[in-house]
């Protein structure tokens, strides 16, 4: 083997390995956001999901793992930026085959696939220096996003799956756009400005409101569900999304960084457009089953 070709391997290894995101740059905007771009890209994301849901229900679970799968890479890039150098391809075949499981045989096996695959990264790492500290960063890494998403696949897998999917993947969005407009419109009192200054407190109204607007359409009209369920979830859903939107923001303030990815344009990286819906889904899974007698 000529000297040259093992350093053209680690060339070409070192462009699969995500980099860090950039610095937080300053924004004049109150929307916080280039409305231009954001605008047509949300469009666009939320017609991608309505097809996969009724064109099949399982293009809609192959979304969500390649989703989830580009939010685990997003999150190892930016968690370089503390030097984490977590063991991507385990968690990535292990991320898959949990959420694959959860699809095919229900929650519990994926959440033991979980564990399993926390093992293997640590098995991985474990002759490598600082190679255990990384792979519990990893362990970190999968709780957050699959272990969680796992929530979302066993929605799917619920009698009337593509309804229940709207209505969950429909309250987390009512909720930021509620909150956005109350915000730039009403709001005068952050409600935790050293963490994310531009939430107050009357954007969180606007929160509720429209959560309780969507709330009232898909689970009480379409899906049928009482109406305490309906209140259960326009209440409880700006909580969750909103501690998604602040436990994402405090980890970026640590990371250094602005998103943790740039693949939308206007919105940043995938993991900065499922942090408030990953929150959400374990409360949204438990309210779905509980309302639809599944339990």
């Amino acid at each position: 083997m000529s000297g040259s070709e093992p350093t053209q391997a680690a060339s070409i290894l070192s462009r699969l390995v995500p980099r860090p995101p950039q610095p937080p740059k300053e924004t004049v905007s109150r929307a916080g956001r280039n409305l231009w771009l954001a605008v047509p890209t949300a469009l666009v994301l939320l017609a991608i999901v309505g097809l996969t849901l009724f064109i099949r229900i399982e293009a809609f679970v192959a979304l969500v793992v390649l989703a989830l799968g580009i939010a685990l890479w997003e999150m190892a890039g930016a968690l370089m930026a503390r030097q984490f150098a977590i063991p991507l391809i385990p968690l990535l075949i292990g991320q898959s085959i949990m959420l694959v499981a959860v699809w095919m045989k229900g929650l519990g096996v994926g959440i033991l696939i979980y564990f399993i695959t926390c093992a293997v990264a640590i098995v991985w790492n474990a002759r490598r220096p600082m190679g255990i500290t990384d792979a519990l960063a990893g362990g970190f890494a999968l709780g957050w996003i699959g272990l969680i998403g796992n929530f979302a696949i066993a929605m799917a897998a619920m009698p009337d799956g593509a309804l229940v999917i709207l209505a969950f993947i429909l309250l987390p969005v009512a909720n930021d756009t509620g909150g956005w407009f109350a915000g730039v419109l009403f709001g005068r009192h952050p409600i935790a400005p050293s963490i994310s200054p531009k939430k107050s407190w009357e954007g969180f109204v606007g929160s509720v409101l429209a959560a309780l607007l969507i709330a009232w359409l898909m689970c009480g009209l379409v899906l049928g569900m009482a109406w305490y369920w309906v209140i259960a979830f326009g209440l409880l859903t700006p909580v969750f999304a909103t501690a998604g939107d602040f436990a994402e923001s405090l980890l970026k303030r640590d990371l250094t960084v602005k998103d943790m990815g740039s693949l939308f344009p206007g919105h940043g990286g995938m993991l900065d457009r499922i942090d408030s819906i990953l929150f959400c889904a374990p409360v949204c899974y438990l309210l779905f089953a509980l309302g639809l007698g599944l339990f």
